[in-house]
C-alpha cells in the first residue's frame, strides 16, 4: 500500500510542470497581447464627386446615372448586354480554358494554403521522436572497473515528446498571419483583375473581327459595283463611246478592290488566333462564323467616380498590398522587445524493451526561454526604415492606380460621345458621297463628263463607307473598355474574408 501510495506521489510530482505548461500555454494563446506597430488605415485618394465627360447623347432618357456599383447590366456575365450569342459563348470560355486565368487560380489556391499553414504558428508545437539504438562502449576509454561505464553491447529505447510555443507578446506571429491572409486577397483580387483583363481582351479581338467582316461585306459589294462598272465601260468601249484608257481604269479599279479585298483575310486570321488563344484553344481548333456588327453600343451603368475604388479588382489589389506593408513595419517593430517561448520535454528512456513503458522509465524537463536583441548595430534600425519606405512606396502605386482607373473611364466616355457625333457627321458623309456618285455615273453615261470624276466619287464613296464601319468598330470597342475600366461589375465585397481564407471555404 504504501508502494502505491508512493509511485502515485512520484507520478503527480511528474506531471506537475505538463498540467501547468498546457494552461498557461492556452491562456497566452486566447491573450491579444500588445500589438506593437502602426494602425492601418486606407491612403486617402483625391476623388472627384462626378466624371468630368459627359456620357453620349443617345445614353440620355436611359438608367445610367441610377446605376450602382453591384446593379446593372455590366454585373457577372458582362458581356451579356451586347446580346450576342457568339460572344457569350467565347465569354465563357475565359473562366475554364485560358491558361493566364488558371495561373493566377493556381497561385490564388498556393496563397490560400499558405493561410492555413501560417495559422498552426498560432498554436503551440508537439513533436515525438522515438528511437532505438544499439552500441557497445570501449573497455579502455573509460575506467569499466570504477563503474564509470558498463561494458559490451547494450540497447537504447528512447520514447520523447518536445512541446513548445512562442508567446505573441508584441504581436509578430499574428502580423505575420494577418499579412500572409492579405496577401491572399491580393492574390484573389489578381486573379479577378486577370478574367476581366482577358474577358476584355476577347471581346475586343471579337469586334476587331466583326469590324474587319463589315469591311469585307462592304468590299464585296463594292467588287460587285466595280465589276458592273466595268461591264458598263466595255459596252461603250464597243459601241464606240469610251476609250480603251477608261475601261483599262476600271478594271484596274476592280483589281484594286480584289487585292484589298484578299488583304481583309489577314486580320480577319489574326483576330480569330487570338480569340482561340484566349478561350484557351490552338487556332486549328476554331472558326466564327462570318458576322459583321448590327448595332451601336448599348448605355452602361456608370456610377460615381466614388464607387469605382469598390469596382476595380487592381484597385483591390493595390490597396491589400498597402495592407501587407504596414503588417512588415508591426513585424519589424516587435523585433525590438524580447521573445518568450514556452518549452517542455518528457517521455520514456530505458535499456530494457520490457522496462520502457514503466513509470521509471519516464524522464522530463520545462521551462521559459526569454530572448532579447542587445546589440545588432543599427540593424533593427535601418530594416524599419525600409519598410517603412516600401509601405510609402504601396501608397503612391495605389493612389497612381486609382488616378490611372479614372483617366480610364473618361478616356472612354469621351471616345463614346465624341465618336456618336462623329458616327452622324460620317453617316451624312457616305450620303453626300452616294447621291455625288449617282449624278457623276449619270453625267457620265449621258457623256457629260469623263470616267475619271466617276472614279473620284466611287473612291471618296468607298473611304467615307470604311470610315463608317471604322468608326462603329472603335465605338464597340470603346464601350468594351469602358465595361472593363468599370470594373466589370466586381465588386471589393467578393474578396475572401479572413474567416473563409483560414476555413477554405
Amino acid at each position: 500500500m504504501a508502494n502505491f501510495k508512493s509511485t502515485s506521489q512520484n507520478l503527480k510530482v511528474n506531471i506537475r510542470w505538463i498540467v501547468v505548461f498546457i494552461p498557461l500555454a492556452a491562456t497566452l494563446l486566447c491573450l491579444d497581447g500588445c500589438m506593437v506597430g502602426p494602425k492601418y488605415q486606407r491612403a486617402s485618394v483625391p476623388t472627384p464627386p462626378a466624371y468630368k465627360e459627359a456620357p453620349p447623347q443617345s445614353w440620355k432618357g436611359t438608367a445610367w446615372q441610377q446605376a450602382q456599383p453591384n446593379d446593372g447590366a455590366a454585373k457577372g456575365n458582362w458581356w451579356g448586354i451586347y446580346k450576342d450569342p457568339e460572344l457569350d459563348s467565347l465569354e465563357s470560355q475565359v473562366n475554364i480554358s485560358n491558361q493566364n486565368v488558371l495561373q493566377a487560380a493556381a497561385q490564388f489556391e498556393e496563397a490560400r494554403d499558405a493561410v492555413r499553414a501560417a495559422r498552426s504558428e498560432l498554436f503551440p508545437t508537439l513533436t515525438t521522436g522515438p528511437t532505438y539504438t544499439n552500441l557497445r562502449t570501449s573497455a579502455t576509454e573509460f575506467n569499466v572497473s570504477a563503474g564509470n561505464l558498463t561494458e559490451g553491447a547494450r540497447s537504447l529505447y528512447d520514447l520523447p515528446f518536445d512541446a513548445s510555443y512562442a508567446v505573441d507578446l508584441w504581436g509578430s506571429i499574428r502580423r505575420t498571419y494577418h499579412q500572409i491572409q492579405e496577401t491572399a486577397q491580393v492574390s484573389y483580387a489578381t486573379l479577378a483583375n486577370a478574367r476581366l483583363t482577358y474577358q476584355g481582351d476577347l471581346a475586343e479581338d471579337y469586334y476587331g473581327l466583326r469590324g474587319t467582316d463589315g469591311d469585307i461585306d462592304l468590299f464585296n459589294n463594292t467588287v460587285k459595283l466595280y465589276q458592273d462598272y466595268l461591264k458598263l465601260t466595255q459596252e461603250q468601249y464597243k459601241a464606240g463611246v469610251a476609250s480603251g484608257a477608261t475601261v483599262a481604269q476600271a478594271q484596274t479599279q476592280l483589281d484594286t478592290a480584289k487585292a484589298e479585298l484578299i488583304d481583309y483575310g489577314v486580320a480577319r486570321a489574326q483576330y480569330e488566333h487570338a480569340i482561340a488563344v484566349l478561350t484557351g484553344k490552338p487556332p486549328a481548333e476554331l472558326s466564327i462564323p462570318h458576322g459583321a456588327i448590327a448595332t451601336p453600343p448599348p448605355p452602361l451603368p456608370l456610377g460615381l467616380p466614388s464607387q469605382l475604388l469598390e469596382r476595380r479588382p487592381d484597385i483591390a489589389a493595390a490597396e491589400r498590398q498597402m495592407a501587407v506593408a504596414n503588417e512588415s513595419i508591426g513585424i519589424v517593430k516587435a523585433a525590438y522587445y524580447p521573445t518568450l517561448t514556452l518549452s517542455a520535454e518528457g517521455g520514456l528512456e530505458t535499456g530494457s524493451l520490457a522496462k520502457w513503458f514503466s513509470l521509471p522509465s519516464r524522464f522530463w524537463s520545462v521551462g521559459p526561454e526569454l530572448a532579447e536583441t542587445l546589440v545588432d548595430f543599427g540593424k533593427r534600425r535601418w530594416t524599419e526604415r525600409e519598410e517603412e519606405s516600401a509601405y510609402n512606396s504601396t501608397v503612391a502605386n495605389y493612389r497612381q492606380t486609382v488616378l490611372t482607373a479614372f483617366q480610364q473611364v473618361e478616356d472612354n466616355l469621351a471616345a463614346l460621345r465624341i465618336l456618336e457625333q462623329e458616327a452622324q457627321a460620317e453617316d451624312v458623309a457616305v450620303k453626300a458621297a452616294q447621291t455625288s456618285l449617282d449624278l457623276e455615273r449619270f453625267q457620265y453615261i449621258s457623256g457629260i463628263v469623263d470616267y475619271l470624276n466617276v472614279i473620284t466619287a466611287q473612291a471618296t464613296l468607298l473611304q467615307d463607307q470604311l470610315q463608317a464601319g471604322n468608326i462603329l468598330t472603335r465605338r464597340m470597342t470603346a464601350s468594351v473598355l469602358l465595361v472593363e475600366y468599370l470594373g466589370g461589375g466586381w465588386n471589393v465585397s467578393s474578396l475572401p474574408t479572413a474567416k473563409s481564407l483560414a476555413s477554405g471555404r
